[in-house]
């Protein structure tokens, strides 16, 4: 248990007593530092203070991520993002129940920059270290911004992962349906590429697909109607890129660009939602005392995609919830609240920690081979 302890009396925006956690995310392209509190009586959460610098320029001229630009870019900027948000949090290192860092899954170079930095700062001033897997830390976000009870059906989308789960308590998961090939976001980011619309690529397709025919070009929709909860998204992928090279040779003419990305998203979200639709009546079978779908992930900000899956909650009837559209890219708020959440249960890591690149959040789950799926 952390230490639970009066707030400075300077910051007037807390209650009497509060876990007050430093989470440090350094898992891909974003570098992030966020302070958070949680009150242990309460169960409740307040963002305190957060900074956020993307990576997004550095990137952009290679058409993706560069791990090593990525690592490089972390040991630069982490210090004073810390310093930025512990200012904004007007709070102290001496203030702190405990840091928490993303110890993976993702890319090892930036993990192992946040996880010697927390363990640095928890050494220096004796308080508990946390690594917190990045997934749990997308996973209990919305206990944090909607309240959201255990257990929940999760849907994690993002450019590593795509993973339909049952939330039953922090650090127990059990996972339903993965990837086979492709994570989601991967595809979209791999689209983009094809069709020129530059990275990242989640927001350019959905950009794109505003003012696109999604009926134009009618592409399958992976998996859908087949048995179980996994996705597939290799083959939408392939068909895009065979499409588009039947088109008339020489550049893509504007309205073949939109009518290919609105085309594409409206396939990708579709078979989302058909492998969602199934778990979600898996669910309410099995788990009747549950009561919401949370989608959370990089993907969850696709407009489509949430107004799809609402109504697709709605049919099962489960609340869904998504958080905000700043909370479901990587940021350090899910992993200072994920920490104090970890840190409530009494789940402090040691320094012998040693950074993951992948890490399953349902270990017991059925071995399989598409994007993530050991991580």
């Amino acid at each position: 248990m952390g230490r639970e302890k009066p707030i400075p009396q300077e910051n007037q925006r807390l209650n009497a007593f509060v876990m007050i956690v430093l989470g440090l995310e350094t898992s891909c392209d974003e570098t992030a530092a966020a302070v958070v509190a949680r009150e242990p009586a309460t169960g409740q959460g307040r963002i305190l203070g957060e900074a956020v610098l993307s990576q997004v320029a550095e990137h952009k001229p290679f058409g993706g991520i560069v791990p090593e630009v990525a690592a490089r870019a972390h040991l630069t900027h982490l210090d004073a993002l810390v310093r930025k948000a512990m200012a904004d949090a007007g709070v102290g290192f001496a203030d702190l129940s405990a840091v928490a860092a993303t110890g993976g899954p993702g890319l090892i170079g930036g993990v192992m920059v946040g996880v010697m930095t927390a363990k640095a700062i928890a050494a220096v001033h004796g308080v508990p270290f946390l690594a917190v897997n990045h997934l749990e830390g997308h996973a209990l976000t919305a206990r944090l911004t909607d309240k959201v009870q255990f257990p929940f059906l999760l849907l994690l989308v993002s450019g590593g992962h795509c993973q339909l789960l049952v939330a039953e308590d922090v650090n127990t998961y059990r996972r339903w349906g993965t990837t086979v090939d492709d994570a989601a976001g991967e595809a979209f980011d791999k689209v983009a590429k094809m069709l020129g619309l530059g990275y990242p690529g989640g927001p350019a397709i959905e950009a794109a697909a505003k003012t696109g025919n999604a009926k134009r070009f009618n592409f399958a929709r992976p998996m859908k109607g087949k048995p179980g909860c996994d996705f597939s998204f290799s083959g939408l992928k392939t068909a895009v890129r065979q499409t588009a090279e039947q088109l008339p040779p020489g550049p893509f003419q504007p309205r073949d660009v939109a009518d290919l990305a609105a085309s594409f998203q409206a396939a990708a979200v579709e078979s989302v939602a058909d492998r969602v639709k199934r778990a979600a009546e898996r669910f309410t079978n099995e788990y009747p005392e549950g009561r919401a779908l949370v989608v959370s992930g990089g993907v969850a900000a696709n407009t489509a995609l949430r107004e799809l899956l609402q109504a697709t909650a709605a049919k099962a009837g489960l609340e869904f919830v998504a958080p905000p559209l700043k909370l479901c890219t990587d940021n350090a708020v899910m992993i200072a609240w994920a920490g104090a959440e970890r840190l409530h249960k009494g789940l402090v890591d040691g320094m012998d920690f040693k950074p993951r690149p992948r890490w399953p959040l349902d270990p017991n789950a059925t071995p399989s081979h598409g994007a993530g799926v050991k991580a």
